[in-house]
């Protein structure tokens, strides 16, 4: 009961701070009204009330507005409405009740027959008995009104604002499909580069040291009774080279799909990048059960590159990676102690990763201001 009170009491002054605020804001915005019909202007104002609103809910910060004009224009009518109505209601109650709680001890010093409060509707105050009396009722019965209101009122409040600010199911689904093709066509567009770039490192790389390894052995067994010294150096190159072309074969392999992915599964495979990261790692997975193996590769790259990018941009130490499955939904977050300020815009290797996940029809989230810590959060369907 004694949190629950305290959650009540909290909720009462966050109320009355957010209900306040559109009471002084509400005719600001009607006398801004003719600026406001601007489009950009109208965008700007929901936009910041949008965000006031999630707050108070405890909402996750949303983005800016982006329903249609007359959405906008008409959540501005109704928050000027509503912001006055509410409010009016707030100061009634709370004003009441603060200013019975100032002129109740003070009666004494006021004319005679002053009303509680100073409203026309107070007790009036002609000695201590009604000031002790009537006045301590009136404070309490104000009091209650304002802790018991205030809240829903706020929320109310809030829930209209969000629910006139937010894209109807028509504008999600044009919004939907929208992304969905943007992110086909990155996908499509990696997918090419991709393959060229796997092209250009079997041409320039192993297929040069195929031919290398190819001339060695046909000059040693052109040289194979003359040379022996010649032949068992032209051999000894040809199996350097031999291995060497293995490497990279194996390198360009990884990079498609991780080979310790077969071998130990999405866990081991964490497990093992988490042993060989350049800073301290601690890492928690949950039961994951079976996830599709496209899934299980933008995972995997997913923490290499962050984990990378911790070490080599962010100036880390330490990192934690949480790996978990809700239903058709695997977790994923990275956090680390660096120094923050990560962008996209600079070749660290968000890019990619926003790229691959979006690729999937997941979700990125990324937490890094100046200074740090950054957590970059991944959510990825894992429906079989």
């Amino acid at each position: 009961m004694k949190h629950h009170g305290v959650g009540r009491l909290s909720a009462m002054w966050r109320g009355l701070g957010y209900l306040l605020g559109s009471l002084l804001t509400a005719p600001v915005a009607l006398f801004a009204l003719p600026v406001l019909l601007v489009p950009t202007m109208a965008r700007a104002w929901a936009s910041w009330h949008r965000r006031r609103a999630d707050r108070l809910l405890l909402f996750s910060r949303s983005g800016p507005v982006r329903v249609g004009t007359w959405r906008v224009l008409g959540w501005l009518g109704t928050y000027i409405v509503t912001s006055l109505a509410f409010g009016l209601v707030v100061v009634m109650c709370a004003g009441n009740a603060v200013a019975t709680a100032v002129t109740v001890p003070l009666w004494w010093a006021l004319p005679a027959g002053t009303p509680a409060g100073g409203f026309f509707a107070g007790v009036p105050l002609s000695g201590w008995g009604t000031a002790l009396t009537l006045g301590t009722g009136q404070f309490v019965v104000f009091a209650a009104l304002t802790y018991w209101l205030v809240p829903p009122l706020a929320r109310l409040h809030a829930r209209i604002c969000v629910a006139l600010l937010s894209p109807s199911a028509t504008e999600r689904l044009a919004r939907r499909v929208e992304t969905l093709t943007e992110t086909r066509t990155g996908a499509m567009n990696a997918h090419g580069a991709e393959l060229r770039r796997i092209e250009r490192d079997l041409h320039d790389g192993t297929q040069a040291r195929l031919v290398a390894i190819a001339m060695r052995l046909g000059a040693a067994r052109e040289s194979l009774g003359e040379d022996p010294d010649l032949v068992g150096r032209l051999l000894r190159e040809a199996h350097e080279g031999t291995e060497e072309a293995m490497a990279e074969l194996r390198a360009v392999i990884r990079t498609i799909y991780p080979p310790i992915l077969a071998d130990r599964g999405l866990a081991g495979a964490l497990t093992a990048l988490g042993t060989r990261s350049a800073i301290d790692t601690t890492l928690d997975v949950g039961d994951l059960g079976t996830i599709p193996a496209a899934v299980e590769a933008v995972a995997y790259f997913t923490v290499a590159e962050t984990l990378t990018n911790a070490a080599k941009h962010g100036q880390a130490t330490r990192a934690a990676v949480r790996v978990a499955r809700a239903g058709d939904r695997l977790a994923i977050e990275v956090a680390d102690d660096g120094i923050g300020g990560a962008d996209e815009t600079r070749g660290t290797g968000i890019a990619g990763i926003r790229r691959r996940v979006l690729a999937l029809d997941g979700t990125i989230q990324i937490h890094s201001p100046a200074g740090g810590p950054t957590t970059i959060t991944v959510s990825l369907p894992c429906a079989s």
